[in-house]
């Protein structure tokens, strides 16, 4: 409701500006979005990756241009607090029956914070918590687009309506053999449901809009039968001749929370109420946190402000300590964590080794890049936040003395508040060298085969890791290898992969020093043996499974298909569970539906016996679940 008496008759009119400058963004978001359906049916796969990284500035672009419009028209920084609280209230107001509130009242926050030079936690006239109710957003306008479909099928009409859930999204590109993909899809949905009885409610609902992700498209839904749901995923591709085909289907919560995975690029997918798709996807993957969906829906700015509140709750519900973390302590990053919590602290230090030749401005650049690339499920999303206020007494003193030490530009203390100015924060890992050292047997091979899995993954994305070491690789609570130390980062196609020269002499063959010139971007494979296969046990497999990661003509070839345009394809479920070896078992002399989708060096993830991966038991009645781990 608008307060009924103004000290400042531009309340109402700033108001309306900073909700304009929101519509104005989220209409381009969605435009950029929506066009993603276009790309996917030209294979516009460089347009498709350019769109994702650009869309990442769209926001704090209207967030600059919005600042500098309201200092302009109403030298809004000058307001006292007494007016930015009324503008507050004309805003929840104009709010009522918006259908995005969420994502308005961050874009508030956003550029009000900018203006006033406040820290975030002394706010009180921003949105801390949520004004306005994302609850039935969509019963205020029955003409508006459905964020769902439903289908009733019959168990004798199933192959029929499925065939018309694919058919319902209208992609201009004719499929290879519909009917032989919804015949494979069949056949997996009836690994999963067997012979159980279809309840009166059977059916089958899908997102209206397809989710579009690198060089795939996705139809995400759920089986509901009786009280239960069965969460399902169907990647659409292309294959070499321009057809399109369904290349697997996934089903159960694990296989979503992979697709939805915190390592992997956002998608672009065209949204009228976004609250209302978190809420479908909550339903698919309960143990998925809100603010990790609404980053996955590339609307990553709210997706911060959502995990920061799980923040503070958890800080208000916890008491241990913030300690460094446990592991090798980076140069350049010094990492901090609170037990209780599965996320890790890292700020950047004020100084580094000699060796490390880098600044500041480098590291954020390079934590910069890898948010606006694909991430290919092999490097952690990062969330970058400024001046975070955390309990003084929550710090141990080693820490303190650590911060002190290595940080003293990024900290303040203004009694029991310790303020950090800048920091990056990600999901805890066990870090790779760590795991190793506590394994063996089947665990300690799957580790290093996912190992150079990771490597082969971000290779395949135009990444290399620079700092290849154990301890910058972690492991989630799935078993897979995720890469998180970015500051050496290049891209594939920046590196000259160099054989190691022939000694001239004994002395050169015999000396302990470099003998032979290297550039700024000379990169010997070779010599990654010594550094990383000390341990005859990782030798060994290592070898067996990724010798070719030590021979300069991997990365040679890779650097060359890359530079001519080449986009691999890198899938976010296990490659044994696609339809082309259906296909092949079927026709042995039948062509692969796409003959780039699997090079001859392309990984296999082979997990162990008694890992925690995807749950491929049957699911009685639709019965959601599997493993417990996420991501």
């Amino acid at each position: 409701m608008f307060p009924t008496q103004l000290t400042d008759p531009r309340v109402f009119e700033i108001a309306q500006a900073l909700l304009d400058g929101f519509e104005k963004h989220y209409k381009i978001f969605r435009q950029t979005s929506a066009q993603a359906k276009k790309r996917f049916e030209n294979t516009d796969w460089h347009g498709q990756q350019l769109a994702q990284r650009e869309r990442i500035e769209f926001y704090d672009m209207r967030v600059d241009e919005a600042v500098a419009s309201l200092e302009h028209d109403y030298h809004a920084s000058k307001l006292p607090m007494e007016v930015w609280q009324q503008i507050k209230l004309f805003y929840i107001g104009l709010l009522t029956n918006y259908r995005r509130p969420e994502l308005a009242e961050t874009f508030f926050n956003s550029v009000t914070i900018r203006l006033v030079h406040r820290r975030y936690y002394r706010n009180d006239f921003i949105f801390v918590r949520p004004a306005v109710s994302t609850e039935y957003i969509e019963d205020a306008d029955p003409k508006a687009k459905p964020t769902f479909r439903a289908y009733y099928p019959t168990r004798e009409n199933l192959r029929q309506m499925l065939k018309t859930v694919v058919q319902s999204y209208e992609l201009a590109k004719p499929f290879e053999d519909l009917d032989r993909d919804i015949g494979f899809v069949l056949d997996v949905l009836n690994e999963q449901i067997g012979n159980v009885r279809l309840r009166t409610n059977f059916q089958i609902q899908v997102l209206s809009s397809l989710f579009y992700r690198n060089k795939g498209a996705y139809i995400v839904g759920k089986l509901i039968n009786g009280f239960r749901s069965l969460p399902f995923a169907i990647p659409i591709l292309h294959n070499s001749k321009n057809r399109l085909y369904i290349d697997a289907a996934l089903f159960g919560e694990d296989d979503l929370l992979a697709l939805f995975s915190f390592a992997r690029a956002y998608f672009l997918v065209d949204m009228e109420v976004p609250s209302a798709y978190v809420q479908f996807l909550r339903t698919l993957m309960p143990r998925k946190p809100r603010a990790e969906i609404y980053n996955a829906l590339g609307l990553q700015k709210h997706g911060k402000a959502l995990f920061y509140r799980d923040f503070l709750f958890h800080l208000h519900h916890s008491s241990d300590k913030f300690r460094i973390a446990p592991g090798i302590k980076g140069m350049v990053m010094l990492v901090f964590d609170l037990p209780s919590y599965p996320f890790v602290f890292k700020v950047i230090k004020d100084f580094f080794p000699p060796q490390k030749e880098t600044t500041r401005s480098m590291i954020m650049s390079k934590y910069q890049l890898v948010k606006q690339h694909d991430r290919v499920g092999r490097m952690a999303d990062s969330l970058e936040f400024t001046n975070v206020a955390f309990p003084r007494d929550r710090f141990d003193d080693e820490l303190i003395a650590e911060l002190k030490h290595f940080a003293p530009s990024l900290m303040e203390e203004e009694g029991d508040v310790l303020i950090l100015k800048h920091l990056y924060i990600e999901r805890r890992m066990v870090p790779l060298n760590i795991y190793l050292q506590e394994t063996d047997g089947e665990q300690l091979e799957h580790a290093v085969i996912e190992y150079g899995n990771a490597l082969k993954d971000l290779v395949a994305a135009n990444i290399f890791p620079g700092d290849m070491l154990w301890k910058n690789f972690g492991v989630t609570r799935n078993g897979k290898v995720v890469f998180y130390d970015y500051d050496e980062i290049e891209y594939i196609t920046d590196c000259n992969f160099r054989k190691v020269p022939t000694p001239r002499n004994e002395e050169d063959e015999m000396s302990g020093e470099v003998w032979y010139s290297v550039g700024a971007h000379d990169v010997f494979p070779e010599t990654f043996g010594p550094f990383l296969l000390g341990d005859p046990r990782v030798r060994a497999i290592f070898m067996k499974h990724h010798a070719d990661l030590l021979d300069p003509v991997f990365w040679q070839q890779h650097k060359e298909r890359i530079k001519t345009g080449y986009v691999h394809d890198v899938f976010p479920y296990d490659r044994r569970r696609r339809f082309i070896h259906k296909i092949h078992a079927a026709a042995p002399s039948a062509t692969e539906p796409s003959s780039d989708m699997v090079p001859v060096d392309e990984p296999v993830d082979v997990p162990p016996e008694g890992l925690a991966v995807h749950d491929q038991g049957r699911l009685t009645g639709f019965a959601s679940g599997g493993s417990s781990s996420a991501d």
